[in-house]
């Protein structure tokens, strides 16, 4: 299916992202630099980076597929998105500006301990190995696909590692730098892609909008247009409510407390344009989900005027039904085109994941370690030889989970994709607790920021769906994922609370300089 000049624009396009990382490379920054890029990125690269990280291959894939099953109210949970970065500008951004760590996590060190800031920093770091981890198998299913017409065993195991040296490759070169610019290339690929789809769907269905958009309101699961659903049913988890409140949550702890997205914005020269970023990388994502939905309405209505999508398959999948109709209908050049959007998603993912994992690690362990031994802190250029190394050895053990997913899926004939988007909630249930006392209260201990990481953890382990059923009762549907977001978090925040600081420092500032 894939032909040469497929392949040759997926080549090119590589190239160019490695040139890329090579390119930031050359300012040879080192230290905290390397995380940080000199507080010196531009606000609009910075908030079309974070939009490309949160635009992963399972938002390419997956996005689609939820409006060709259902409807457009996942579109919704962007209000509680929109509420969580205007929370994260003017509260938790001057915090860290103020720490002036290249970790988020170095404020929790200042508030609570040094303990707790490692505890934090491994939370995020269990937590982003296996989603990350996760989200590289869905991944590499498709390029399997492409590259060997299988993605089973050997053939999937290839891929994983192909992707991962690819994305590793360039984030050691350029540090934080190269990850933003690189972003800011793939997220153009990814919605220019994306926007070529449409008008090829729209030409291969070729009638009126009003003809369409009857098909799509009078569909026999409901009307396919409804964006909100005022529904109190908590089993459900784009309701009104749970966008309102879940999911405002939920974006609140992936914008403040997650290293991966949170350290884009502190390469900003201060604290209000850091919270101009993020504001306007929510703006900008609305256009760029419902894109992604429309495609997945379109690709629904295709099928009713033409038939099922690649329908010789011995099973028919919706699933993977976007990478279908691209390997289907897009005509060579523009299929290598498409197939170089979706690897843009994945690696937009990867190697910002991979940054925020390094600098996670030199930061809030490496370093506090040394100083408890009475060593001086390693030269800045020594460090960043190290933080390499790291990234490479983060790279290994996220390949090493996602080739053990593909096994035990394949075993367990399970999919991956729900697990990918929602396990950061074992994280960050107990994170949101944690750093919601430290920023707006004067309590909370050591002892209690430790007992509430826990806290949220066990609690969102309790209520999972695979879990509710052992101790509930049947007839009770277990909460979708914002309301176990919500139940988590506020269980984290009430036990961190219970601890009485000794010493509260002031935790934000309006003004910070630039790293040297």
């Amino acid at each position: 299916m894939f032909s040469i000049i497929d392949w040759t624009v997926l080549s090119v396009y590589m190239a160019i992202v490695l040139w890329i990382g090579v390119w930031a490379g050359k300012r040879k920054e080192h230290g905290d630099d390397f995380f940080l890029a000199g507080r010196s990125m531009p606000p609009w690269a910075v908030a079309v980076s974070v939009l490309a990280t949160a635009l992963s291959a399972a938002t390419f894939v997956g996005g689609p597929q939820q409006s060709y099953r259902g409807d457009l109210t996942y579109l919704a949970s962007n209000v509680g998105g929109l509420i969580a970065v205007l929370i994260v500008g003017f509260l938790f951004l001057p915090a860290f500006y103020a720490a002036g760590t290249p970790s988020i996590y170095g404020y929790l060190g200042k508030r609570f301990s040094i303990g707790t800031q490692g505890a934090a920093s491994g939370m995020f770091m269990f937590g982003r190995l296996l989603a990350s981890g996760a989200r590289l198998f869905i991944t590499a299913i498709p390029f399997a696909l492409i590259a060997f017409g299988s993605a089973e065993g050997w053939p999937l195991v290839a891929a994983i590692l192909l992707v991962t040296v690819a994305a590793a490759a360039y984030t050691m070169l350029g540090g934080i730098r190269a990850v933003i610019w690189t972003d800011v290339l793939q997220a153009c690929v990814v919605v220019g892609t994306v926007t070529l789809a449409v008008f090829v769907l729209l030409n291969r269905i070729d009638l009126p909008i009003g003809d369409i958009a009857d098909l799509l309101t009078t569909a026999d699961g409901g009307d396919k247009l409804r964006v909100v659903d005022w529904s109190v049913d908590h089993a459900k988890p784009y309701t009104a409510w749970a966008s309102l409140i879940g999911f405002t949550l939920f974006m609140v702890a992936a914008f403040g407390t997650d290293q991966d997205l949170t350290q884009r914005m502190l390469t900003c020269r201060t604290p209000g344009k850091a919270t101009w970023a993020v504001i306007l990388s929510n703006l900008i994502g609305w256009p760029v989900v419902l894109l992604f939905l429309v495609v997945g309405l379109l690709l629904w209505v295709e099928e009713q005027v033409h038939g099922p999508i690649l329908p010789d398959l011995p099973e028919q999948s919706d699933r993977a039904v976007f990478l279908r109709f691209i390997l289907r209908d897009m005509p060579m050049g523009l299929r290598g085109l498409m197939v170089a959007g979706l690897f843009a998603a994945a690696m937009s993912s990867l190697d910002s994941v991979l940054n925020a994992l390094a600098s996670s690690t030199v930061a809030d362990w490496l370093r506090p370690l040394r100083a408890r031994r009475g060593l001086p802190q390693r030269a800045a250029d020594e460090e960043t030889r190290l933080t390499r190394g790291i990234i490479a050895v983060w790279a290994v053990l996220l390949a090493c989970f996602a080739i053990a997913a593909a096994f035990w899926q394949s075993a367990s004939g399970q999919t991956l994709i729900d697990f990918a988007l929602g396990v950061m909630v074992f994280a960050y249930a107990g994170l949101l607790g944690v750093f919601a006392t430290g920023l707006l209260t004067n309590r909370g201990s050591p002892a209690s920021a430790a007992a509430a990481l826990i806290a949220g953890l066990l609690v969102v382990v309790a209520i999972e769906p695979t879990v509710w059923g052992l101790w509930m009762d049947d007839e009770i549907k277990p909460p979708a994922f914002p309301w176990r977001m919500t139940v988590a978090s506020a269980v984290a925040f009430l036990i961190c609370l219970t601890g009485r600081s000794q010493t509260h420092r002031p935790p934000a500032s309006t003004t910070n300089t630039p790293t040297s």
